[in-house]
C-alpha cells in the first residue's frame, strides 16, 4: 500500500497542481518512480497507490501500471482515491487512516503481510529482504530504520531497540533522542493483527489516525513484537526545496553512492518516445545529465536538463535542475536554481545567484512565463 496523497506544500509552486510523487526527478523520472520501480524489483505484483492531493497528473501517469510491469489481470497498480460508498465517507484523515479505508481492497487478496510506503522518496531497496527479516525475528511489525546523525534525531521519529533488533520504546521527535535509528515511514504488518488495530484506532475519537503517532505507540504498549530493519544504503526526503535540489545534485556527485545506471536495480519510468537530444554547435555542457528530446546551444555546468528542453545560445545553466519542456531563452542565467515543467525564461532573465552562505535555492513553478529581464533571487516564483 504506497500513500502517495500528500501535498508536498514545502515543496511551493512546484506542487500547486500536482501530488508530490508525480514530481519530475532526475532529467526523465518522477518522485513516485523510485518507489514503484522497488516494488517491482522486489517481486510484488500487487500495489494499491492511495493518491489524494491534486491527482490528475499522477493518476495518468501510473496508467494501468505497465511501465512498472504492473499491469497484470489479477493484482497489478490500483489507484485508490477516497470514495463515496454506502458508509461515511471523507478525505484520508491519517497514514492509518487511508489503510482503513482500503480494507476491503485489500481483503479481496486475502494477504499474509501488508507493506506500507510512501511515494515520496528517492532511494532503492529490495523488500523482499525486509521481509525475510519479518519472517525470521516472528515479528508482528517491522519498521525500516537508518542512522541519522545525533544532532538531526530530534526532526525523527525514533526507534530505541534491544541488541535483537526489537523495539520497546518509539519516540516522536524527541528533545533528547536516546537512539539514532530514525523511522523511514516502511512497514510490514501481519495483516490480521493490521486490520484489528485499524478499526480499533478508527474507534478511538482522539486518534490522529497516524501509525507514527498512534498505530505504532499502541502497538508497542500492548507489547507487540515490533522489530527495526536497518538499512544502510542512500534515501532521501525530498520534502523541500532545497532536499529536492540537493538529491538531484547527488546524481552528479561520484561520492555518493546513488546512481540511475545500475541495471541489476533498474528504475523504471514511463517512456514517452522522445527523439535523440540535440547538442549545437555553440553548445558547452560540464559534468551534467542531458536527457532525451532536448536541445542545447547554450552552456550547463552541474546541471540537470530533463526530457524536452531547450536552452538557447548564449544561455548559462549552471548548479541547477530544469524540468521537463522547459524553455532558457538567449542570454539568461539560470544558477541554483530549480526551474518547474513547461516554464519559459525569457532573454536575459536572470534566475538565482551562487552568493554568501546561507543562499537558499531559487525556484520558478511549472507553466511560468519569466519575462526578458526579469530578476529573480533567493525566491520562489
Amino acid at each position: 500500500m504506497l500513500l502517495a496523497g500528500g501535498q508536498g506544500s514545502r515543496l511551493k509552486v512546484l506542487t500547486e497542481k500536482t501530488a508530490k510523487p508525480a514530481v519530475p526527478f532526475g532529467g526523465k523520472y518522477r518522485i513516485i518512480d523510485f518507489t514503484l520501480s522497488n516494488c517491482v524489483n522486489s517481486g510484488l505484483d500487487t500495489v494499491g497507490i492511495l493518491t489524494q492531493y491534486q491527482p490528475l497528473e499522477l493518476n495518468a501517469y501510473i496508467g494501468n501500471g505497465q511501465p512498472w510491469s504492473l499491469n497484470h489481470n489479477f493484482g497489478g497498480a490500483h489507484v485508490l482515491p477516497p470514495y463515496a460508498g454506502s458508509e461515511k465517507s471523507e478525505w484520508y484523515k491519517g497514514t492509518a487512516n487511508a489503510i482503513f479505508q482500503n480494507i476491503h481492497f485489500i481483503k479481496q487478496f486475502n494477504p499474509e503481510y501488508v507493506l506500507v510506503l510512501s511515494g515520496d522518496h528517492i532511494y532503492r531497496m529490495d523488500y523482499s529482504q525486509m521481509l525475510d527479516y519479518h519472517k525470521e525475528k516472528n515479528a508482528e511489525c517491522t519498521i525500516a530504520v537508518r542512522e541519522v546523525p545525533l544532532e538531526e534525531a530530534s526532526r525523527f521519529g525514533i526507534m530505541n531497540t534491544r541488541e535483537d533488533g526489537s523495539i520497546f520504546e518509539f519516540e516522536e521527535k524527541p528533545e533528547k533522542p536516546k537512539s539514532t535509528k530514525a523511522s523511514m515511514g516502511i512497514y510490514i504488518f501481519n495483516w490480521r493483527l493490521l486490520k484489528d488495530y485499524l478499526i480499533e484506532d478508527e474507534l478511538d475519537a482522539d486518534s490522529t489516525n497516524d501509525f507514527g503517532k498512534d498505530v505504532i505507540p499502541k502497538l508497542l504498549a500492548d507489547g507487540r513484537n515490533l522489530f527495526a530493519y536497518a538499512f544502510d544504503g542512500y534515501w532521501k526526503d525530498v520534502g523541500t526545496i532545497e532536499s529536492l535540489w540537493q538529491a538531484n545534485m547527488d546524481l552528479l556527485d561520484e561520492n555518493v553512492p546513488f546512481h540511475l545506471d545500475d541495471d541489476t536495480f533498474r528504475i523504471y519510468a514511463r517512456n514517452y518516445a522522445n527523439p535523440c537530444s540535440l547538442i549545437g554547435k555553440s553548445a558547452t555542457i560540464e559534468h551534467s545529465l542531458v536527457a532525451e528530446g532536448s536541445t542545447v546551444r547554450g552552456t550547463v555546468i552541474n546541471s540537470i536538463i530533463s526530457t524536452g528542453c531547450t536552452i538557447a545560445e548564449h544561455a548559462v545553466v549552471k548548479d541547477s535542475v530544469i524540468m521537463p519542456n522547459a524553455v532558457i531563452e538567449a542570454d539568461a542565467l539560470v544558477e541554483y536554481a530549480i526551474v518547474g515543467e513547461n516554464t519559459r525564461i525569457g532573454k536575459g532573465a536572470r534566475i538565482g545567484a551562487k552568493g554568501q552562505e546561507g543562499l537558499s535555492i531559487s525556484v520558478v513553478g511549472s507553466r511560468r512565463r519569466i519575462k526578458d529581464g526579469q530578476v529573480i533571487y533567493n525566491a520562489a516564483q
